[in-house]
């Protein structure tokens, strides 16, 4: 069976997680956490970024940041995986879900003014595929309104916007290192903080609510609960697998790259394919074809699973969930949420997928086509 998703490991993750051994320091913030902390900063030049145990802590750490309270609304679309709704709405807020752009199944930046009331309090982006909408026009729009962009970035670490990377145009973003990520350590996430305002407070709020950072600098001679919060640190465990991966990133999604661009090669012309805007670069974090509509995706995922392999499709849309129609309310006509997350399917796409593999999947998906 070839597998939809293979978690990357580069092997030299286990030296690093015997040092922990080693040091015999296992909960969260030690020697290991600290480097991720700075490499990613760094890698993204931002001014701070924290390890977290997902990248849903991450976007509820946001949420906390922003003082989402209930009655606020937060804009995002429809089409994302459950936690980028799920963090303002454990604050309370009503989630307002808007349409999408069928060639990016990013949210579609033109309804977004539109959907603003003295209510909106946040405007939640996703990066799907690791691409984005056209932040240019979603900045205007944050800017005209003093309404804060928080960037769901899960798929998109290593990937940029006009040259700049994706997680650095927001207030704050979310990374995720989930085992399906290009990078990887089972389970982790990360916030980026690129407004410095919120950085002591993220401290805060990363520590239960606690000023523990600042006593372990030395910046206070005791340290004691100040803020509301929660326990989003991962352990040393976490951070040291993912340290050496976080390291090699662009050798990564260099690698994955090109099995995206040999499935781009063979396979245009004959299924459509699910691209790359120009104005993005691609950090392959997934390569998703489109089928006409519900029936023949289901016909399509049954052909490859006789040819012993794996393809998924997601996302059901958020608003047409039992918690989507509690939680919030789709705003303005779905055009194209519906429809196009009724077509789309990902291929196999991983670290370590072979050649061999990676042409089996091509030619299982030519006789579909044929058949």
């Amino acid at each position: 069976m070839i597998l939809f998703n293979r978690p990357a490991v580069l092997g030299t993750e286990k030296n690093f997680i015997e040092e922990v051994f080693n040091k015999q320091k296992f909960s969260g913030d030690g020697f290991f956490s600290s480097k991720c902390h700075e490499t990613l900063a760094s890698y993204l030049g931002a001014p701070k970024a924290l390890l977290t145990t997902s990248c849903t802590d991450a976007l509820e750490m946001a949420a906390i940041l922003l003082d989402i309270a209930p009655g606020d609304e937060v804009i995002m679309p429809s089409f994302t995986f459950v936690s980028t709704s799920n963090a303002f709405a454990l604050r309370g807020a009503k989630i307002v879900f808007l349409d999408i752009n069928p060639d990016t199944m990013n949210m579609d930046e033109s309804l977004i003014e539109k959907a603003i009331t003295p209510k909106t309090k946040c405007i939640a982006l996703v990066h799907y595929a690791g691409w984005s909408c056209d932040l240019d026009k979603v900045l205007e729009i944050s800017k005209k309104h003093n309404i804060p962009v928080i960037e769901d970035a899960a798929q998109a670490l290593g990937a940029t916007y006009k040259g700049r990377k994706l997680g650095t145009f927001g207030v704050m973003s979310a990374f995720s290192f989930h085992e399906t990520k290009n990078i990887q350590c089972g389970e982790g996430g990360a916030l980026v903080i690129n407004d410095e305002k919120y950085v002591k407070r993220a401290e805060i709020v990363r520590e239960k609510g606690t000023n523990r950072s600042q006593f372990l600098r030395g910046q206070t001679d005791k340290y004691t609960w100040v803020d509301i919060g929660s326990s989003f640190l991962p352990s040393e465990l976490n951070a040291a697998f993912l340290f050496p991966q976080l390291n090699d990133v662009d050798a990564i999604n260099a690698n994955r790259l090109e099995r995206w661009e040999t499935y781009k090669k063979e396979l245009s012309g004959i299924i459509e394919i699910l691209d790359c805007p120009k104005y993005c670069t691609n950090n392959a974090h997934l390569f998703a074809v489109k089928l006409n509509d519900i029936e023949e995706r289901t016909q399509f995922i049954d052909h490859m699973k006789k040819h012993d392999i794996l393809t998924v499709f997601h996302y059901v849309p958020l608003h047409s969930s039992p918690g989507g129609k509690r939680f919030g309310e789709f705003r303005g006509e779905d055009k194209f949420t519906t429809k196009e997350s009724n077509r789309l399917v990902r291929l196999p796409l991983y670290y370590d997928l072979s050649t061999e593999d990676q042409n089996k999947v091509i030619s299982a998906i030519k006789s579909f086509r044929k058949s």
